[in-house]
């Protein structure tokens, strides 16, 4: 996501973490169940196109709502993650609390999505 500041633009690191190890993610998620902070799990493959087009969305979701949690998870890297969601078709977006899922959006519907995060991230 691009800024202009003073008339020069900059980049904003992303605020969207992705995961390419299973323990790293097993931790994070274990460490996010003890709190009341929504998450919203991006299931996503490199050869999807539908999934590069709600990247922007997303990244533009994550500086918006920063009380909420966007992870990023390729399916063809972490495919246990995404077998124990039960991922059938991409993108699917996970809301998570408290380790439990909360709601699910497939396949391209940024309205719906963000409906979602507004009612789960009170």
């Amino acid at each position: 996501m691009a800024m202009v500041y003073g008339g020069r633009t900059t980049s904003l690191p992303s605020q969207v973490l992705t995961f390419h190890s299973s323990a790293k993610w097993n931790d994070h998620f274990d460490a996010l169940k003890q709190t009341n902070k929504l998450m919203v799990v991006d299931f996503t493959a490199s050869w999807c196109r539908p999934c590069k087009l709600m990247d922007p969305v997303i990244q533009e979701f994550a500086a918006t709502f920063r009380d909420v949690e966007f992870v990023k998870i390729d399916v063809d890297e972490l495919m246990g993650v995404a077998e124990l969601f039960q991922v059938q078709g991409m993108p699917t977006f996970m809301l998570i609390k408290k380790g439990k899922v909360a709601d699910k959006v497939v396949g391209v519907k940024k309205e719906e999505l963000q409906r979602l995060i507004e009612q789960h991230r009170k």
